[in-house]
């Protein structure tokens, strides 16, 4: 199974649109499933369904930053200059496909209350969010074969 099948799937299961994208990547990642959902839980629904940066788009984000991030607050510019490069157009590119990075805009305007939406099977017909996480571990696979990753 692709990523983009394994993300959609995650999140068809229950979890949130940036788990879904974070932990799909565990094999690329190294991460322990259960390490990566706890470490993107805050995300969803636009950062704890405030709406904000789209779920799928942060979890596409944190995948690139554990692939290619730096991790020495001392690193020259001209590292953070290529890694913030790299964000702006991982996040353009979903930016180009969907026509927005932001929840809201993409949900067109839903509650943005901390209780979660229940997950029925009119939940799913009306929301795009398996299609967004699909969007962003495409772009994400697809950034990773034409930029492979060095190993140590």
């Amino acid at each position: 199974m692709d990523h983009s099948d394994l993300a959609a799937e995650l999140f068809l299961g229950g979890c949130n649109c940036a788990q879904s994208v974070v932990v799909a990547f565990c094999d690329v990642t190294g991460l322990e499933r259960e390490f990566a959902a706890k470490l993107s839980s805050s995300f969803g629904g636009g950062m704890g369904r405030m709406r904000e940066v789209c779920g799928a788009v942060s979890g596409m984000l944190m995948v690139a930053g554990l692939l290619y991030g730096y991790d020495d607050p001392g690193e020259k510019d001209v590292n953070k200059r290529a890694h913030y490069a790299r964000v702006q157009e991982l996040a353009g590119a979903f930016r180009e496909e969907v026509g927005s990075i932001v929840c809201r805009e993409i949900l067109k305007n839903p509650p943005s209350d901390p209780n979660p939406t229940p997950r029925t099977a009119e939940y799913y017909k009306t929301r795009p969010c398996a299609r967004m996480v699909m969007t962003a571990a495409r772009i994400l696979d697809e950034y990773i074969a034409e930029h492979p990753v060095e190993q140590p």
